[in-house]
């Protein structure tokens, strides 16, 4: 008898683990990261993507051009028409293609992290972005300053990124041009570095922060008024580069809290526009 206690005893233990398994399970769910699918398929797959970012950088080169036209530097003021010119430009989505660390991530459920990020960021395997590398090296053999201003994390990741730059074509990159984030997230303090000592020609990025703080932390209709606000410098000195994967558009629909990725879901269809 002893056995058989001893067997039922096993029997409702294991009854028990399965179950309380199951609960944690229910409420805790598995991360369903496919709705980036078609983002990410977007940025690697379509033509169209392709096409629009050589057309950015195809209008970068016809403003830089025109820039050298003495008609238009007769239109700045003197003190600005003896500073040397500079390019300031994101480097994500911007200049280098990230979509395979978006697609490993959807491949294995797994949201944004710094450590899987600094791990791809560490194989310095991002291609550049179509356009990116000609243009760019059009602007140095200009003798136009391109400075790189990114929010990637300038302790862990600048090797890395200088050597990935690098690797790709790019031309004149340095750590005095690199310039990543140190402290905050805020561009504007490096900017004012770069504006210090070059006129600053053109701005290139994927995201409203790329340009100017004062689309940072804005809601979705504010950050509409505010691009409005400015829409006749959009295609002459600042141009934006196309990324669905990512960016403050969806902090912004977010409210910029930490939410869980079902209250992230909640939000993304709350936000749709129906008939």
């Amino acid at each position: 008898m002893p056995s058989r206690r001893y067997f039922l005893s096993f029997v409702l233990i294991a009854s028990i683990t399965v179950f309380t398994g199951h609960a944690q399970t229910a409420t805790q769910p598995a991360v369903d990261l496919d709705y980036q699918t078609a983002a990410v398929l977007y940025m690697q797959k379509a033509a169209e993507y392709r096409a629009l970012a050589y057309q950015a950088f195809n209008i970068a080169r016809m403003q830089l051009d025109a820039d050298f036209d003495k008609k238009n530097l007769k239109r700045l003021a003197k003190a600005e028409r003896k500073m040397s010119r500079a390019i300031v430009v994101d480097i994500d989505e911007t200049v280098l293609d990230n979509s395979p660390s978006q697609a490993r991530g959807i491949r294995t459920n797994t949201p944004y992290n710094s450590k899987d990020w600094y791990a791809w960021t560490n194989m310095r395997k991002a291609k550049p972005v179509p356009g990116a590398v000609d243009f760019l090296n059009y602007a140095v053999s200009k003798g136009v300053k391109v400075f790189y201003v990114s929010n990637r994390d300038d302790q862990n990741e600048k090797q890395a990124t200088i050597d990935n730059l690098k690797s790709v074509g790019f031309n004149d990159v340095s750590a005095e041009n690199v310039l990543l984030r140190t402290s905050e997230s805020s561009k504007d303090a490096r900017r004012a570095v770069v504006t210090a000592r070059y006129r600053i020609v053109l701005l290139m990025g994927d995201n409203l922060d790329d340009f100017t703080s004062a689309f940072e932390r804005k809601s979705v209709v504010d950050r509409f008024g505010e691009v409005d606000k400015v829409k006749d410098t959009w295609g002459k000195k600042f141009i934006v580069l196309p990324n669905a994967m990512y960016g403050t558009w969806e902090n912004a629909i977010y409210d910029y809290q930490r939410l869980t990725e079902a209250q992230k879901a909640e939000k993304r269809a709350a936000a749709l526009e129906l008939p």
